[in-house]
């Protein structure tokens, strides 16, 4: 059973930067596929990026493209989102999710963070 942790969040003027973590335990890390989701109020939660397990492929949605970047760190079992750039409609809880031997897909995770809050203002 995997256990995910995220921090980071927090609230930050628009065009501002935040770096989310999210540490693994329980499991074996560098197998893990890894991805990142946000859920705004009222609109259900969404891919923002993932990454694979071999760290040699990632993926993003079209809204974050050139602001957003995915990467690991093995040696730390964490997953860091450095966000910059950031806008209003950036706003939303961000959750880190994993799936053994997973790609940097959309979805289909099996293990789910509990989320940390990011506020963007305008």
């Amino acid at each position: 059973q995997v256990q995910l942790v995220e921090s980071g969040g927090g609230l930050v003027q628009a065009g501002g930067s935040l770096r989310l973590s999210c540490v693994a335990s329980g499991g074996t890390f560098r197998i893990l596929g890894l991805g990142w989701f946000r859920q705004a109020p009222g609109k259900e939660r969404e891919f923002v990026t993932g990454i694979d397990w071999t760290g040699g492929s990632t993926s993003y949605a079209d809204s974050v493209k050139g602001r957003f970047t995915i990467s690991r760190d093995n040696a730390k079992n964490t997953v860091l989102l450095q966000m910059n750039s950031l806008k209003s409609e950036d706003t939303a809880v961000y959750y880190c999710a994993a799936l053994p031997l997973g790609g940097p897909r959309p979805q289909g995770y099996d293990y789910w963070g509990q989320g940390t809050q990011v506020t963007v203002s305008s």
